[in-house]
């Protein structure tokens, strides 16, 4: 009686379309034994959530990507909620909870735990296009979200039928519209609906088939990739902000590689990031900027499968290296000295990503700390290491010289002389500093008598990322 009476209020709100009624679309409902999801995998923060709304009277589930990982018999990275209560009656349930989005509105509920902070992702259940024409574009982009619907009409929203499952953690049922458990035993990534229309109304959806595809291993059906390089050119018609957001998962999926492969083989790099063309270009990239990208990338998915933090910063200061080496030496070649001619390839490589994504200006600084740093580390004369040493981003930015040794760019010896300094005691700091003094690329230069002290290193944070 209660869940009827909040029903028929839901429906005297304009806003709120089937919000539980199952007209069509019945579910294949998968029991413990068949999806063989682990519970010790969940967030008890995200059952807690789930429980809670059931108790007030309301449908609410485990959704999405979270539902795929656990049938994988992978830990989620974050845990989201659907349910049929409106934001507002969500937010009225839980203390620590904000509304936010404009396209969508959804609810951000917090937990705080020893460690970090986690939040609960929860959502309305969406209408179906057909019945949100008023919100659509001509070209049949999706302008506006809030309208609630079924969860039926949720499901069939979804762009991947793997991500279209709903998970009870109070029957430990799985809900499956879309036959996405099959499609998971067939390693197939299938687009719900009509591909060119779903593409069409929502173009990122193009960069996700991408990196679910790389994330899973699974490969794309033909109806879901034949529609990618007719309708590519669409993604320029997405918000930067929503853009970059989209790259930078992709980035730090922990499959980049993989995904950037795939961006190029989709033929969807041209014009997205200028910084992409360069690297996967055959006729503009070399072979050496290639493999600098590589193993920065293969660095980044390692240390993110091992939970381990990655700075997005960090990130792009990589991928923009190969071109800002190439300005920098053209700098030098046309006659400015070294740390000038350095400082204007950062700023004209910087510009040069304009068009397509903008890398958003909170990670600017930290690429250029990283990219500034680079020439100061030959310098191991003097006051400059133990200077160096303490610099905040100095992690960043040995972990960052440890790359260019690898790729051969910068000579092995370097990077190891850093690693030795760092570990060393003062003694042993002392004699590194007077083995380096006959060094052909560190002129000699009187150290000053300074306190026994070992140098303080800066810690690792979240800028370290190797």
């Amino acid at each position: 009686m209660i869940t009827k009476l909040i029903n028929r209020i839901l429906r005297r709100d304009p806003m709120v379309r089937h919000t539980v009624a199952h007209t069509s679309g019945a579910p294949k409902r998968v029991p413990k034994k068949s999806h063989r999801i682990d519970p010790n995998l969940l967030s008890k923060n995200a059952v807690k959530v789930t429980h809670t709304l059931q108790q007030a009277g309301y449908d609410a589930f485990i959704v999405g990507g979270a539902v795929r990982d656990l049938a994988l018999g992978i830990g989620p990275k974050d845990f989201d909620v659907a349910t049929n209560a409106t934001p507002e009656q969500v937010q009225k349930l839980f203390r620590k909870s904000r509304l936010i989005g404009r396209r969508f509105q959804i609810v951000h509920v917090t937990f705080f735990g020893k460690s970090q902070p986690e939040i609960i992702e929860v959502s309305t259940f969406r209408a179906l296009l057909e019945n949100a024409g008023e919100h659509v574009a001509e070209n049949g982009r999706i302008l506006r979200d809030n309208v609630w619907g079924s969860q039926h009409e949720d499901a069939a929203r979804r762009d991947f039928t793997i991500n279209a499952m709903y998970y009870d953690p109070a029957t430990e049922t799985v809900l499956d519209y879309h036959g996405g458990m099959a499609d998971m035993q067939k390693k197939t990534l299938r687009m719900i609906g009509e591909p060119a229309k779903r593409y069409r109304e929502d173009p990122i959806r193009m960069l996700r088939a991408i990196r679910f595809a790389a994330k899973t291993g699974f490969t794309l059906d033909t109806a879901t990739h034949a529609p990618i390089a007719q309708l590519g050119k669409l993604i320029q018609d997405v918000p930067s902000a929503r853009l970059f957001d989209e790259i930078l998962k992709l980035l730090m999926s922990g499959y980049s590689w993989a995904a950037i492969q795939g961006l190029r083989n989709a033929g969807l790099h041209h014009g997205l990031l200028p910084l992409l063309d360069s690297i996967l270009d055959n006729k503009v990239s070399s072979k050496e900027a290639k493999d600098f990208v590589r193993i920065a990338l293969e660095n980044t998915d390692h240390r993110i499968q091992s939970g381990k933090s990655v700075s997005a910063g960090f990130l792009f200061a990589t991928l923009l290296w190969p071109d800002l080496l190439s300005n920098w030496k053209k700098n030098i070649a046309a006659g400015l000295s070294n740390i000038p001619a350095l400082h204007d390839a950062m700023d004209e490589t910087i510009a040069s990503q304009s068009n397509g994504m903008t890398i958003q200006r909170r990670f600017e600084s930290d690429m250029r700390e990283i990219w500034s740093m680079q020439p100061r580390f030959e310098k191991r004369v003097g006051r400059y290491p133990y200077r160096l040493i303490e610099s905040p981003r100095f992690r960043a930015g040995y972990d960052f010289l440890l790359l260019r040794c690898a790729n051969g760019e910068q000579n092995p010896a370097l990077g190891q002389w850093w690693t030795d300094f760092i570990g060393a005691d003062p003694t042993g700091q002392d004699a590194l500093m007077a083995n380096v003094k006959n060094d052909s690329g560190n002129p000699a230069a009187p150290a000053k008598r300074r306190r026994r002290r070992k140098a303080k290193i800066a810690a690792p944070s979240e800028d370290t990322a190797s």
